[in-house]
C-alpha cells in the first residue's frame, strides 16, 4: 500500500514538474508604433574650377550660345 502511494505521489510530482517546465512563446503586436529616429547631418561642398580659357569660351561675347 505504501509503495503504490509513493509511486502515485512521485508520478504526480513528476507530471507537475514536466507541466510547469513546458516552454511557451507569446507573439503579440506592440501597443505603440515602432519609431526609428535618424539624426543625420549631410553636408556637401561643390567646388568647380574653371580654366581661364574655358571661361573665355563660355563667356557671353564668345557667340557660342
Amino acid at each position: 500500500m505504501k509503495i503504490k502511494f509513493f509511486l502515485t505521489l512521485s508520478l504526480l510530482i513528476l507530471a507537475g514538474y514536466l507541466w510547469s517546465c513546458s516552454p511557451r512563446v507569446k507573439v503579440e503586436a506592440p501597443d505603440k508604433p515602432i519609431t526609428i529616429n535618424l539624426n543625420v547631418k549631410i553636408e556637401h561642398e561643390i567646388k568647380v574650377k574653371v580654366d581661364k580659357q574655358l571661361d573665355s569660351v563660355l563667356s557671353e561675347d564668345s557667340g557660342l550660345f
